[in-house]
């Protein structure tokens, strides 16, 4: 360009058109590229991008970043994945936020050498409603396992593919396939219970549905990627086991270790990976917990051998927030022992452009070989390419109108009316409309609270107390909206009416007792601990005496000790964690909807005599209150 006649500035004309020629070429190459054609085959596109990645592209795919964390320079070295942590999404709580923020986070790495999508991993554990304001709010999946109901699970998966899709989020960490020993866990609510067949059931219809979801809003959608966790084992980790902490509490038995006979673990554990993978899951995260004194996140036996090998599972594997930190020795050893293992994708969160380097330097020493480096990213590159990524990776128009619709939630109030139920009853359900019941107490700690009837993994990790920044309807005011127009409803939290007010007893009081809501590691409970609080215990003692007929209606994510609650009670009912749709507690305790939940695990009949799910069959029916399966339908 030295050389240009002075006269060539005053001719834009024939400049553009040389620069147009010159660069025509190269931008032509590029979109001939095999792996940019979606009419070859995955596994051609595959090979053809592998084989021009250098080896730190390859390491940059197999990092998971921190959205608050992961800069423009991040992406465009082409890092593959990103999320954001359980509470780290305050101030991107719309549908417009996210957008922006996606369709940002994809046009940077669209800049990047060979313009790789990121995939943009969200832990929907109960539907975006979790993380954005007015979205769909499910129950909780022991709820949702309470129904029993596959045709509805898969309808929610579907939901919550199109509610995800509207953020242009095609990655959910969900569903947790764990089969629970011990509700003293706190991810007992993440579950879908303690029976394992039932677990394999309803996990296959909400995958198949969650997969799904998108074709018929838009054929050129991507196909979403759901993800089998925790394998494997976290439910059967034993008490007193775990050895993580943080900076308020011991974990107790969360990231525990499962220990026992391989096989009696792997005939209880397993079978749902299976089916997910049947059904054509393309992810599975693996457990923080160890089995048999060996963390997973470093077992090759389970990793690579067991699900990659045996069980011929051809997505890819990614950790836990993390953890392979808790592996042991220093960081080196940490990354080669994890990576050597068979993990694919490392959510390391804070520390992801450590985690490359350590990963490149170990290639180059040869503590970790190509040949598992190339592994892993033929596995990432496949699920984006079997997912359509990088064709369509925007939030998905058609979906937009869909959050939080009235259809949404027609499904969700449907979910919490199946999933009640009903412990005893005497005489006392459905209440009467009209002339029967004109006059209902209603007290209790989680009566007319959103965030403790929708519990952790709700606009934070460990969950939010209160009605701010929810948009749903309290148990309080469903009961309003369902009972007759004559139907006088007050409500106390604590069951302290005013003596003018309860001089005739009223027709009906309802205690909806709670638990404030947590998640793992922090809501892990000891069995004397899962007592009901001074404050609802009080709220039903207080009650009795002001009313003919007394309802007790359990608010929390797993059984608790009730004592002589259930003798005090005329009417004992389990709701679990609804989410928004309080309404459909109203429903069924007015009859509109009858009771239809069966326990996905058994209830413990007391604290001294507690038994685990998976102790001597004798002993445990001798310490149950409650059956696997129970159930009153009047």
């Amino acid at each position: 360009m030295k050389n240009l006649p002075v006269y060539w500035p005053q001719r834009p004309l024939i400049m553009a058109i040389c620069i147009t020629l010159l660069f025509a070429p190269a931008v032509h190459a590029v979109e001939s590229l095999p792996y940019k054609n979606s009419a070859l085959p995955v596994e051609q596109r595959v090979a053809d991008l592998l084989a021009r990645m250098t080896l730190e592209e390859k390491v940059w795919q197999m990092a998971m970043g921190e959205r608050a964390l992961v800069s423009n320079k991040d992406l465009a070295k082409g890092i593959g994945s990103m999320l954001n942590g359980g509470g780290h999404v305050q101030g991107v709580n719309t549908v417009a936020a996210w957008d922006q923020m996606i369709e940002g986070y994809q046009a940077n790495a669209a800049k990047s050498r060979l313009a790789i999508p990121v995939l943009y991993g969200l832990d929907s554990v109960h539907g975006v409603g979790g993380v954005i304001n007015g979205a769909t709010m499910f129950p909780q999946q022991i709820g949702l396992a309470a129904t029993g109901d596959e045709k509805l699970m898969q309808k929610i998966g579907q939901i919550n593919g199109r509610e995800m899709a509207a953020l242009g989020v095609y990655w959910n960490f969900a569903p947790m396939v764990s089969v629970v020993n011990d509700e003293r866990w706190g991810r007992t609510y993440e579950s879908l219970g303690e029976d394992t067949a039932t677990v394999t059931r309803l996990a296959r219809a909400y995958v198949a549905g969650y997969q799904a979801s998108l074709k018929a809003l838009d054929p050129k959608a991507p196909t979403p990627l759901a993800t089998a966790k925790h394998f494997i084992g976290d439910g059967a980790a034993g008490w007193n086991t775990s050895t993580t902490k943080n900076a308020t509490s011991k974990y107790r038995i969360d990231q525990g270790d499962s220990r026992g006979d391989e096989a009696a673990l792997l005939k209880r554990s397993l079978p749902p990976y299976q089916a997910l993978i049947d059904e054509g899951v393309g992810s599975v995260m693996t457990s923080f917990s160890s089995w048999n004194g060996t963390k997973v996140h470093g077992s090759k036996a389970l990793i690579t051998d067991l699900l990659k090998g045996k069980l011929k599972f051809d997505g890819l594997v990614v950790s836990d927030w993390d953890a392979i930190s808790q592996l042991p020795g220093d960081y080196h050893a940490q990354v080669v022992a994890g990576i050597n293992a068979g993990i694919d994708i490392a959510m390391q969160p804070n520390d992801f452009s450590d985690f490359v380097d350590e990963v490149t330097e170990s290639v180059q020493k040869g503590s970790i070989s190509q040949a598992r480096i190339d592994d892993a990213v033929t596995r990432i590159l496949r699920v984006k390419f079997r997912m359509g990524l990088f064709e369509n990776n925007l939030p998905l128009v058609a979906a937009k109108s869909l959050v939080g619709s009235d259809a949404h939630r027609a499904v969700a109030r449907e979910a919490v009316q199946k999933s009640l139920v009903l412990l005893k009853n005497s005489a006392t359900l459905p209440l009467a409309k009209g002339a029967g019941v004109t006059r209902i107490l209603v007290a209790g700690s989680a009566a007319h609270d959103m965030g403790w009837q929708s519990g952790g993994w709700t606009m934070g990790w460990q969950g939010v107390s209160g009605n701010n920044n929810l948009t749903g309807v309290t148990m309080v005011d469903g009961l309003k909206q369902v009972a007759a127009k004559n139907t006088q409803i007050e409500y106390e939290q604590l069951g302290q009416f005013s003596a003018v007010n309860t001089q005739k007893p009223a027709d009906v009081g309802i205690v909806f007792v709670g638990e404030a809501p947590y998640a793992e590691g922090m809501g892990d409970r000891d069995i004397d601990e899962l007592k009901l609080s001074q404050v609802d215990l009080s709220a039903i003692d207080n009650m009795r005496s002001k009313v003919k007929k007394l309802v007790v209606v359990l608010v929390a994510g797993r059984p608790r000790i009730l004592g002589d609650v259930v003798t005090k009670a005329d009417a004992l009912v389990m709701a679990w964690l609804p989410g928004t749709e309080g309404g459909g507690v109203a429903d069924v305790l007015f009859g509109k909807a009858p009771f239809s939940g069966h326990l996905p695990m058994a209830w413990p009949k007391d604290a001294a005599s507690f038994k685990r799910a998976d102790e001597d069959v004798e002993l445990r029916k001798a310490a149950t209150l409650f059956p696997l399966g129970f159930g009153l339908k009047k």
